[in-house]
């Protein structure tokens, strides 16, 4: 049997499943799938899975009402089979106080992948609804699960992650088309050039040249890369003469939050900061700006008055920090403080505060609960543990840093969001990302995080500061590439010169229009094809 007989056949026996033997072919697929993702980026795999989801829907139309429930059935198990192992790290965040959440674990590991894949089923609905009988319904695949990814991105705050655009994201060359189309964009084209193949089962007859659609997703990719090439020897790596040193303890999660290792933690920072990186190394002397991770302290840093002048004593002049720190809000004196914001401070040498952030895209059942008060009059309480959640901030803004551009602060996942960046103060010239990824552990989470960050460097052309509690802290050039990385686990202090920004790119200043462009031609493409086949 050659080659292309086997594919057919392996298609036929695909498109011909049924039942649970259908269910099993789409979770494994969904499964494989996840290991286009950080840290393996084995993106060659979905040339085989996602022929597997055309494959699938062209076999619901044998079902009822035009096979959208069983298009979707096949999509929602899909979706499963890729979000438990890209997501399973979430799990870890259970784990750090055991004796209370533990027992939600569970339906943290299956829960909330159960979830997203009803915006994959929706996918796999809506390109049942738009099918087409030729090659064209690559383009109807890549259309409908780009506007299930785009949903997912955003229905009840939303939660982008591993979007399917991220494949296209290694090697570096290949994310450079993201500074035109953005995340959403190279995720119509992720699915359009990984699906290609399926349509290899077609045959010659009626006219009908297979190869066609396979060619021009391989072009495509060529031209991909070949852009991107060309845009890293263009922009190679400039340095601004503002030296960094961001700070990275490797603290246990259970420290950070426990106000009885105030002292200690305390000292590793001091300590750690002022270290010497190397033989001229003269510790934080050495640097303009001195970044610490997201919620940094046991406490409300600004209302213990030695901690502030111990880090008073630490800076030198002309040196400020920037750290994340839980900040108690404005409150009467005597007013007991329950809630409070996860903030950003810019802190000068003398002490002084210079400038606040307040984060504004909070974290479900992480940093808040849905329903809050009804639910902790049932008992729940969100991971952080504070009672009534964190407040979350009111309009993003740009922090003004002596000896350095305006940055743009982004707290944790708020970097997983493309174009969520504008700011009513104008373009900022680098972005600073604080985060605490030490909830998940060695995991893949990390490593998921940190790609989705360079890509938003990509998308902006902006560079990135990224310091992590236990790591990835990393610095970033505005075309993505890692100049200097702290890796996952470990302590230490990373210094660097802050990359310089590019002028905005088509993204930055179009956002998602070309992206939406692009689905709507796909769009009346697909629709002009049906419309012509229901004609013949």
């Amino acid at each position: 049997m050659t080659s292309a007989n086997k594919l057919r056949a392996a298609g036929l026996a695909i498109i011909l499943a049924w039942g649970w033997k259908r269910a099993a072919i789409a979770l494994v697929a969904g499964a494989l799938s996840s290991l286009a993702m950080a840290p393996f980026d084995a993106w060659p795999v979905l040339f085989l899975t996602f022929p597997v989801v055309v494959w699938l829907i062209d076999g619901a139309g044998a079902g009822r009402w035009r096979g959208v429930p069983s298009a979707a059935w096949a999509g929602w198990w899909f979706g499963l089979g890729y979000f438990v192992p890209g997501l399973y790290w979430i799990g870890y965040a259970f784990l750090v106080d055991a004796s209370t959440f533990a027992w939600l674990l569970p339906f943290a590991v299956l829960g909330l992948p159960a979830y997203l894949a009803l915006f994959t089923a929706f996918g796999f609905a809506l390109a049942r609804i738009i099918w087409t009988r030729d090659a064209s319904r690559v383009l109807a695949v890549a259309v409908a699960l780009t506007a299930g990814e785009w949903l997912r991105g955003h229905v009840l705050t939303g939660f982008p992650w591993n979007a399917f655009g991220y494949a296209l994201t290694e090697p570096l060359a290949l994310a450079q088309t993201g500074s035109l189309i953005g995340l959403w964009g190279l995720t119509f084209l992720a699915v359009a050039i990984f699906a290609s193949p399926a349509v290899l089962i077609d045959g010659n007859s009626r006219g009908r040249k297979p190869w066609i659609a396979p060619a021009l997703a391989l072009a495509t990719l060529v031209a991909m890369g070949t852009f991107g090439a060309a845009r890293l020897i263009r922009h190679p790596a400039n340095f601004t003469k503002v030296k960094l040193r961001i700070m990275q303890p490797n603290l246990e999660q259970d420290a950070r939050f426990n106000y009885s290792a105030k002292a200690e933690v305390m000292k590793k920072y001091l300590t750690l900061s002022d270290r010497a990186s190397g033989p001229e190394s003269t510790g934080v002397r050495d640097a303009d700006v001195l970044i610490w991770p997201e919620s940094a302290f046991p406490f409300f840093l600004t209302r213990e008055a030695d901690a502030m002048a111990q880090i008073a004593d630490l800076l030198p002049q002309g040196t400020v920090l920037v750290t994340g720190a839980v900040r108690a809000p404005d409150l009467p004196p005597g007013v007991k403080i329950t809630r409070a914001y996860n903030s950003i401070y810019v802190i000068d040498h003398d002490g002084t505060v210079l400038s606040v952030y307040d984060k504004l895209h909070l974290v479900p059942f992480g940093e808040y609960l849905p329903f809050q008060d009804w639910m902790e009059k049932l008992g729940f309480e969100q991971l952080t543990k504070v009672r009534g959640g964190f407040i979350a901030g009111t309009r993003r803004h740009t922090l003004e840093i002596p000896g350095a551009p305006r940055a743009l602060p982004l707290i944790c996942y708020e970097a997983i969001f493309p174009g969520d960046v504008a700011t009513p103060d104008g373009r900022p010239g680098w972005i600073v990302n604080l985060t605490n990824d030490g909830w998940f552990g060695i995991s893949t989470g990390p490593y998921q995080h940190l790609q989705q960050v360079r890509l938003r460097a990509i998308e902006e052309g902006l560079p990135v500061a990224r310091a992590a509690n236990t790591g990835i802290s990393a610095v970033i050039d505005p075309m993505g590439r890692v100049v200097a990385e702290l890796g996952l686990g470990l302590e230490g202090v990373l210094d660097s010169r802050l990359p310089s920004a590019i002028p905005p790119t088509v993204y930055a200043r179009a956002g998602d229009i070309p992206a939406a462009i692009l689905l709507v031609a796909a769009l009346i493409f697909v629709i002009g094809r049906r419309a012509v086949k229901r004609a013949s």
